[in-house]
């Protein structure tokens, strides 16, 4: 059974990741995202470090195409040990 969406696709998607601040947290999250949004402009990414500075917090708007695309990008996220939280 074909589950309806709220979301007319295609449209630009916002994608916040979170994760301990290492050095290449941000190469992964880059990774990632371009594997399943091939046409993301690494130059949009908004990234922000906690007021600790032990956390980064990396902002992704993606153009997406489909629910079965943006399920995809949060589960490869969601599984990489460096992501704490993917909202």
């Amino acid at each position: 059974m074909q589950e309806e969406s709220l979301i007319e696709y295609p449209c630009d998607f916002p994608i916040k990741i979170m994760g301990k601040s290492k050095h290449d947290l941000v190469q992964v999250a880059l990774e990632i995202v371009k594997q399943h949004a091939p046409d993301f402009d690494e130059n949009a990414m908004e990234i922000r470090t906690s007021k600790g500075g032990n956390y980064l917090s990396i902002t992704c708007t993606i153009r997406a195409t489909s629910r079965h695309q943006l399920d995809q990008l949060y589960c490869a996220l969601t599984d990489h040990p460096m992501v704490s939280v993917v909202l």
